[in-house]
């Protein structure tokens, strides 16, 4: 008998030794109750010594049997466990996250490298979008969204902070450290024209102000209030890192407006551990980014 044919054998053998039957081996491996039988009987002959006795229709281990049968059994566990080491390990769907794009760019993706340091189990996909979510047509798991909108209320929410706003510029507008809005260009954007209008109510405002400009998005208004081109209203998150690296100064300091960023998803927050990360993970960091109230 070759070795490629004993191994054949010896897988039908020990089937047969640990079920105690023929028949329930053919069952397990497919095959019929006479090619195990076959396969048994060529490994006997070749080793010259019965493996098992026939009797009442019942198949039972000799000693030999019995012997070969341990052997067997701890030779597939080895293999087994040789086969799980260098088998490479399948990588898991990343988590389609939908954000913004401005607090992508500026906020969400120069942290990502902590997400991915501390939970390497988890990849991300980054989509960036606004607005209301189709989550089954994009693919989408969760977005990350400010409640400007309304949802469907059949989405699960969870309240990741508060937003917090202030007129920001560069640091050459100010005169004597102050920022006087009335004999400043205010930059506003289309995709959050009403940014103005909700610092005027929760901030301070003279009441006047000089020429305005509109930018089709609210990273181009940001931008343009680097360039040292105007005054634009900020989110904290959307500015922190100008703020940190001197870019950027809001000497008016920063106010809540009453929106908040929300996680959603269609699927419980609960029932996902991918979930669960990222929002604990969106809290903590959305946390630190936060202003002294």
């Amino acid at each position: 008998m070759t070795r490629h044919t004993a191994l054949g054998s010896l897988r039908f053998f020990e089937a047969a030794a640990r079920l105690g039957s023929f028949v329930q081996a053919a069952d397990e491996l497919h095959v019929t109750h006479g090619a195990v039988s076959r396969q048994i009987r060529l490994l006997e002959t070749s080793l010259g010594t019965a493996l098992f006795e026939r009797r009442n229709r019942g198949v039972f281990l000799t000693a030999p049997g019995a012997q070969l049968r341990d052997a067997v059994q701890q030779a597939f566990e080895r293999l087994d466990a040789a086969l799980d080491a260098v088998r490479q390990p399948t990588r898991p769907a990343p988590l389609v996250v939908s954000c913004e794009p401005t607090i992508a760019m500026k906020w969400l993706i120069p942290r990502l490298g902590d997400f991915y340091q501390r939970h390497p189990e988890v990849p991300l996909h980054l989509f960036a979008s606004g607005g209301p979510v189709a989550f089954q047509r994009d693919a989408v798991d969760v977005a990350l969204r400010r409640n400007d909108f309304a949802w469907d209320a059949a989405l699960h929410a969870e309240k990741v902070c508060d937003e917090w706003i202030a007129p920001v510029c560069a640091p050459a507008l100010l005169r004597q450290g102050r920022l006087d809005l009335s004999a400043q260009r205010l930059l506003h954007t289309a995709s959050r024209p009403a940014a103005w209008a909700h610092w005027r109510a929760v901030g301070t405002d003279d009441g006047g102000h000089g020429d305005s400009q509109t930018y089709e998005h609210f990273y181009l208004s940001l931008q343009a209030a680097c360039a040292g081109l105007g005054v634009a209203v900020g989110s904290v998150f959307m500015v922190r890192e100008d703020i940190d690296s001197g870019r950027l100064v809001a000497p008016l300091g920063f106010r809540r407006d009453g929106s908040g960023y929300f996680l959603l998803s269609p699927l419980p927050f609960d029932g996902d551990a991918r979930r669960a990360t990222l929002l604990h993970w969106l809290r903590e960091q959305m946390g630190q980014a936060l202003p002294v109230a």
